[in-house]
């Protein structure tokens, strides 16, 4: 998930060229803070582990009766272990984004803290992801382009073995006669690319039965494809402004009118615009300043920001969830 900059300025040379300016911090440096207990991760990542376990049991019934059809003992430690299925492959997603974003905190020295998870009894996904504290200033912007990337090509990474098990394990079903309350998941690009890879097209009336596992990696996807908008203090935010400077500030404003404009397309986009534009108005449209907001990244750095851009167009779908409006079949 994003992280927090600071507005004072505070950095710390890290020329690699002799040409490169050399900075001197005008603040002293920030001695790390004591971690919190660590007991308080553990217990947000138990419940957080107990909230996805629930959901994914759900998920691992509905595959199980090929959407729904028949009936299951729902109170066997069976079928909360299976759970386990999707439980086990989120967390791996989402963990492995924030110990990203954590171990390049740690390789600059700059404090932060152990990855938050956010248990939630939501349907279909059980949590609301997770994230870290970033408690002092970013030295410049190769250190904010670094940590900002680091988050969505780590989950990016286990997203994609947790995608090809999973999709491996689903299998082809009969649609039902009657699909009221059922939803139907907007596919991103690789998500489509792998399904047509195991399955082909469907032929009519039929669907993927998507294992929990194939769930898990849509919704890690997902969630790489949200962090990665280059919006104020997202993952995308902090690439944007490290790559644009000030001019990410007309970055930042144009992906909104986007992002409201999508609403139009899928009323599921709502939520996550509202909240969107909410940051906009707390934090303001401009990213906080680094004292090195002038100087361009170097070639290697450029081309991992277009690796980004490819990671969201790969991530990203325009109708994340929709009605499964299927007419019925004599």
């Amino acid at each position: 998930m994003g992280f927090p900059s600071s507005d004072t300025p505070d950095f710390h040379s890290t020329a690699a060229s002799p040409l490169e300016p050399v900075y001197v911090s005008p603040v002293p440096p920030v001695p790390p803070r004591r971690q919190p207990p660590i007991w308080r991760h553990l217990i947000l990542f138990l419940l957080t582990v107990a909230t996805t376990m629930f959901v994914g049991a759900e998920h691992f019934a509905s595959f199980h009766l090929d959407f729904g059809r028949g009936a299951l003992d729902l109170t066997t430690p069976q079928f909360i272990l299976n759970g386990l299925w999707y439980s086990a492959s989120i967390l791996a997603i989402l963990g492995a984004h924030e110990f990203g974003h954590y171990y390049a905190c740690r390789r600059y020295g700059v404090d932060a803290s152990l990855p938050y998870f956010l248990p939630a009894p939501l349907p279909l996904t059980g949590t609301l992801g997770a994230f870290i504290r970033i408690r002092q200033t970013i030295p410049g912007k190769r250190e904010l382009f670094d940590i900002g990337i680091a988050g969505p090509i780590a989950g990016f990474i286990v997203a994609i073995p947790v995608l090809l098990v999973g999709m491996s394990l689903s299998r082809l079903t009969e649609l039902p006669t009657d699909t009221q309350g059922f939803v139907e998941l907007g596919e991103p690009l690789l998500f489509k690319g792998v399904a047509w890879l195991f399955w082909g097209t469907p032929p009519e009336g039929y669907s993927i039965n998507m294992h929990p596992m194939a769930f898990a990696a849509w919704f890690g996807l997902l969630a790489t494809a949200l962090n990665l908008f280059p919006i104020g203090q997202l993952d995308g935010g902090h690439i944007s402004y490290a790559v644009l400077g000030r001019k990410s500030t007309l970055m930042t404003l144009g992906t909104v009118a986007a992002l409201i404009g999508l609403t139009w397309v899928s009323s599921s986009w709502l939520v996550w615009t509202v909240l969107t534009v909410v940051m906009l108005v707390a934090f303001g449209p401009r990213h906080p300043r680094t004292v090195d907001e002038d100087i361009p990244l170097d070639r290697t750095r450029l081309w991992l920001a277009a690796a980004a851009l490819l990671m969201f167009i790969l991530c990203f779908t325009p109708a994340p969830l929709e009605p499964f409006d299927l007419v019925a079949r004599p």
